[in-house]
């Protein structure tokens, strides 16, 4: 195979690879699109939770969540959301780090995890603290299941605690607009926000004050999970993009060198056909020449 056939069968496996990055993109962008409305959404969901709770609060300062049961080093949890799928740059790898210097600054026992995201488990390796790992979502609509899977992980955790302990846990994840991976304490719950001016009246309640609350803080904590997968998979496709922009810039950097190797291979060749023809031209006018003077007559 000649080298200008060679670069010409990388020019088109170059092609193809930046069709299917370019693919790739487009998935991405859409998806951020979709999760901003998903976003937006979301945050208005937790500030209506925070508003109901701070106005419950400023009647009922009784009640409110407990803390001061929480045994330092016990039942102490920590979700990792990473990615599912890769070219994302350092996603999973900045996770991954700031995992092991909090389980290396961490005092006493050091805190379990589960991993969401099959990129992140992979860098994980065998890291005996590490509890499940779990496939995580690659788009909006699999964050339901994969936050079923991790309830059901988490009460599973806090049954073998037993009733006496208090699970407490911190998540680790991107959080759009954001460089640094952020740390997230999701329980015990904090409060929702301080409690409003008291008004004249509580609210009407149709349960019990703190079976109210009880149910308040369920789904506030379920509200926050879906905000933080939410948020992190934003960040995710946004790191996506920047690698694939990066990458589909130096295919067409690489495919525009070897496009210009093609181009001076093919002059070569187009010259040397050129320089062919001539000289046969030039050997055929000289064997005419030659056979009509050997035919003239002396």
């Amino acid at each position: 195979m000649s080298k200008r056939a060679q670069i010409q069968r990388h020019l088109g496996t170059l092609n193809e690879i930046g069709g299917i990055m370019g693919a790739m993109k487009n998935i991405s962008l859409m998806e951020t699109h979709k999760l901003a409305r998903f976003l937006a959404h979301q945050h208005r969901v937790l500030a209506g939770i925070e508003a109901a709770a701070a106005d419950f609060l400023g009647h009922h300062p009784g009640i409110g969540y407990r803390t001061e049961s929480v045994t330092p080093g016990a039942g102490v949890v920590i979700v990792a959301i990473g990615s599912q799928r890769g070219f994302c740059g350092d996603f999973n790898e900045s996770l991954a780090h700031a995992m092991r210097e909090h389980w290396r600054q961490a005092e006493g026992k050091p805190a379990g995890a589960l991993v969401v995201g099959r990129r992140l488990a992979a860098k994980l390796g065998k890291e005996p603290r590490v509890t499940a790992s779990f496939d995580g979502p690659s788009v909006a609509e699999e964050v339901q299941p994969v936050l079923h899977r991790l309830m059901n992980a988490l009460n599973d955790l806090q049954a073998a605690a037993g009733h006496t302990g208090l699970l407490t846990v911190s998540v680790f994840a991107h959080r759009e607009g954001e460089d640094k991976v952020g740390v997230r304490s999701l329980l015990p719950a904090p409060n929702p926000g301080r409690a409003s001016p008291r008004r004249p009246y509580p609210p009407l309640l149709n349960l019990a004050a703190p079976a109210f609350f009880s149910e308040l803080a369920r789904h506030y904590l379920w509200a926050q999970m879906h905000d933080v997968f939410y948020s992190s998979l934003m960040a995710e496709n946004r790191r996506r993009l920047q690698h694939m922009e990066g990458a589909m810039q130096r295919i067409e950097d690489k495919a525009g060198e070897l496009q210009r190797q093609y181009n001076v291979l093919r002059q070569e060749e187009i010259t040397e056909e050129i320089e062919v023809i001539m000289l046969s031209n030039d050997a055929l006018q000289m064997s005419r020449r030659t056979s009509t003077e050997e035919r003239k007559p002396w």
